[in-house]
């Protein structure tokens, strides 16, 4: 019904959704379903969607009309190569970010953990050396200090009192 509404309507700028409506109410008057606009609606969508139909300016033409314009695809077009222009190689550069530099020393450990299958999860705690749960001093200054969880407790400055002074 719709590809015959708009073929007998015949415009050279397509036929619009209420140009068709009218003429299929029109044509047929009382075999219509009460639903006719929705349905009209779901049926132009749909046959556009498949390409029966061209949608250009609110206006539908059919997909074989000769005075239908081209089919784009989505998005810009491209831009139009001047055919007497010359093709300029491609630079020497690739696109994208270079790859990193190959590191020896991280290769020669890939090389020596090749034939190892690698251990699921999380890898095991190292475990203590000498000295058990003690800290050590902290006084030397060439190891450090362990702290223990969580925030530590505000340093109260020392007043000198009056008594000591004395």
């Amino acid at each position: 019904m719709i590809l015959a509404a708009i073929e007998d309507l015949g415009d050279k700028s397509g036929s619009n959704k209420s140009a068709i409506s009218r003429y299929i109410e029109g044509k047929y008057d009382g075999d219509l379903p009460p639903a006719h606009a929705s349905l009209l609606a779901a049926h132009l969508a749909r046959m556009k969607e498949s390409g029966e139909l061209v949608f250009v300016k609110n206006n539908y033409f059919r997909a074989d009309a000769p005075d239908a314009p081209p089919k784009r695809g989505r998005g810009r077009p491209p831009k139009a190569r001047d055919p007497g222009a010359p093709v300029s190689p491609p630079s020497g550069r690739g696109r994208g970010r270079p790859p990193k530099p190959k590191d020896p020393l991280d290769a020669a450990v890939k090389q020596a953990t090749a034939g190892m299958p690698r251990a699921r999860g999380r890898p095991p705690k190292k475990a203590k050396t000498e000295g058990g749960a003690s800290p050590a001093p902290a006084g030397d200054g060439s190891t450090p200090v362990k702290r223990g969880r969580g925030r530590p407790p505000k340093v109260r400055p020392v007043v000198p009192s009056e008594t000591a002074a004395a």
